[in-house]
């Protein structure tokens, strides 16, 4: 039995890479391994991934000190935060709910991602029974180094929109990393980190963005996501202010070469059209400190 269903088939088939995809999906499991237990427990950011009460997919972050993220069971995971109320996704985060996390270690560019649906879910604790658990290469993970004592959170003002101010257009073209989540109707919510040099995500205008799909591992959960469904949410964070910009949208796949032709290194390319964004304004450093572009960034 594949672990895929027919939209990552789809893409793996377009992409020549179906036998590659194959050897690499035998390592997602239902349950989390003994061994994933000591890195998820000393982890600090969680990037979450689900749907609101619209049908609209948002991707959020949570952060906090190491305990943050625990493992209850082989299939549960626990996050001991909520989201705030200001949040788009927050509303999204209920019992029964599908729910994707991200677990990323910027610092040592590692990353895991467990999906599943939300069991119990308060202002002070998310827990989500798992579907899916696996991880991903370290490719375009920018390092960044834990600072003690200067994390600060997320404020409650937010400003909504359906389009995205000037400001806002500089803060995606200076970005160099960004959180998509995506859906899949039987297989649930999925969070993914996208990587590059500044400038790799690019604004055409005030309702389009586009970004350039690199060589991953070949499993394409994102891509088939959107290839059943093309709903997505972006998150781009700004690790110096702690301010967020999430966008929600509709994302199509560019397989075109001339769609291709300014993007460096890109193999495919995601469009999304932007229906709303939700900026949340940080009080202060997220107390991650730059330190290196990966090395795989095209240039």
């Amino acid at each position: 039995m594949s672990s895929f269903h027919e939209g990552e088939r789809a893409v793996q088939s377009r992409a020549g890479v179906m036998d590659a995809a194959g050897r690499v999906g035998r390592g997602i499991t239902t349950a989390i391994p003994d061994a994933a237990r000591p890195f998820l427990e000393s982890q600090r950011l969680a990037v979450l991934a689900g749907i609101d009460r619209s049908g609209r997919v948002w991707a959020s972050m949570i952060g906090g000190a190491p305990g943050l993220i625990t493992v209850p069971s082989w299939t549960t995971l626990r996050v001991a935060a909520g989201l705030p109320d200001a949040d788009p996704l927050s509303e999204g985060v209920a019992p029964g709910r599908p729910l994707g996390i991200l677990v990323i270690d910027p610092e040592r560019r590692r990353r895991l991602r467990v999906n599943g649906r939300v069991a119990r879910a308060d202002r002070d604790a998310i827990e989500v029974r798992t579907e899916e658990v696996f991880g991903n290469c370290p490719k375009y993970i920018q390092a960044r180094a834990h600072e003690p004592g200067v994390e600060q959170g997320r404020v409650g003002l937010a400003r909504r929109s359906d389009a995205l101010t000037e400001p806002q257009r500089r803060a995606i073209v200076r970005a160099d990393t960004l959180f998509i989540g995506s859906l899949h109707a039987d297989a649930g919510a999925d969070a993914s980190h996208r990587g590059g040099q500044p400038g790799f995500v690019r604004v055409m205008d005030e309702r389009g963005v586009l970004i350039p799909d690199y060589a991953g591992n070949n499993m394409f959960q994102t891509l088939g996501n959107i290839a059943a469904d093309p709903r997505v949410g972006l998150l781009f964070v700004d690790f110096d202010t702690g301010t967020t910009l999430q966008l929600t949208g509709r994302a199509r796949i560019l397989w075109e070469p001339e769609a291709l032709a300014r993007l460096e290194g890109a193999q495919r390319a995601l469009a999304v059209e932007v229906d709303a964004i939700v900026e949340i304004e940080g009080r202060g450093p997220l107390g991650w400190r730059f330190v290196e572009y990966s090395p795989f960034n095209p240039r």
